[in-house]
């Protein structure tokens, strides 16, 4: 899709000044809807790179747009994959699926079959005060997990300023949103949300973001180092170039394996690419810093921001219980699986 890549990237050049609060967010990401930029390649579909593609031109832009845009281009693949319709064609979707055991949010009531009636509170809602819709996932009356989508306008649903007090970040306002017997429309089958192949398939689109953050960043030291003969910059470059070069890589390989088997589960070679973009990120981060000193921190608003959003943002890795389970299904691959 390359008129896709080309109109985002005509969108965020027009677009000199990023969202600085969440309602410039909120207003922006509604200027992507409006344009048609969320219509992105479904994953599976034969285009995943390119949907993953768009992903990291958005958060190489700003990493809190991107962190709505993520959700919102989940959640239209969501609904998708599990035969719903999109609640409204100018809608922005969020989708919350945090499980905390303090915040839990439970079906108490039926209309319909389909039609419910939510209560309880749901943790880590990005971009709560300022979507017009979320999908999330609640508790039935059998203890099942079951996907709902929800209208925020709506009585029944309290956005609170609890539970984000970040720095990095700080504009998405992921705050807790509380509900008390709100609307909800069920969305596919109960326990369906983790069985289905797009939870893997998506869980690499969030490796699609950190690496294009990871990039935005690199670009500085690459500036940095056109400008200046600095050998210690350049050794820092060198290892910040391989560690892109392998990431992007591994993204394109995950990308044509998903392609290839888009009903597969798809844990193995996501967990994988999730663990080279968290390491690459990582690197992009600790080298630049080295090699730019105090000065992107304190004096370039833009990089500063960058700076501060990408360690937040990479917290949704799970770090060592990720690896351990990546080792763990690593163990179980037949003797041989590495060789070239």
């Amino acid at each position: 899709m390359p008129e896709l890549a080309d109109r985002l990237a005509r969108f965020l050049e027009d677009r000199r000044q990023v969202p600085a609060d969440t309602a410039a967010l909120g207003a922006c990401l509604d200027e992507l809807i409006a344009a048609g930029l969320d219509q992105l390649p479904l994953p599976g579909s034969g285009r995943t790179l390119q949907r993953w593609q768009a992903l990291a031109q958005v958060a190489a832009y700003d990493l809190s747009l991107c962190k709505l845009y993520e959700g919102h281009t989940d959640a239209l693949a969501i609904l998708q994959e599990c035969g719903a319709e999109r609640p409204a064609a100018t809608c922005s979707l969020g989708t919350w699926a945090a499980e905390p055991a303090q915040a839990r949010v439970h079906i108490n009531a039926r209309d319909s079959r389909q039609d419910v009636r939510l209560d309880g509170r749901k943790a880590w809602c990005s971009g709560a005060a300022v979507l017009s819709h979320a999908l999330l996932t609640g508790w039935d009356e059998e203890g099942k997990q079951q996907l709902v989508t929800v209208a925020l306008d709506q009585p029944g649903v309290n956005v609170t300023d609890a539970g984000w007090k970040a720095v990095g970040m700080a504009a998405t306002q992921s705050v807790e949103v509380l509900f008390e017997q709100a609307r909800g429309h069920c969305v596919g089958q109960a326990d369906g949300y983790l069985q289905r192949p797009g939870f893997w398939q998506g869980g690499a689109g969030i490796a699609a973001c950190w690496y294009g953050a990871a990039q935005g960043i690199a670009e500085a030291l690459r500036s940095h180092c056109a400008r200046h003969d600095d050998a210690h910059a350049l050794a820092h470059l060198g290892a910040v170039d391989a560690a892109l070069y392998a990431a992007a890589a591994s993204l394109r390989s995950c990308a044509a394996w998903i392609d290839a088997n888009p009903t597969a589960t798809a844990e193995l070679p996501v967990r994988r690419v999730r663990a080279i973009c968290e390491h690459t990120a990582d690197s992009v981060l600790r080298h630049t810093g080295r090699a730019l000193g105090a000065a992107p921190y304190c004096r370039e608003e833009h990089l500063a921001r960058r700076l501060a959003d990408l360690p937040v943002y990479l917290r949704q890795s799970h770090a060592e219980r990720d690896l351990g389970e990546q080792g763990r299904q690593a163990a179980n691959e037949p003797a041989g699986s590495w060789v070239l």
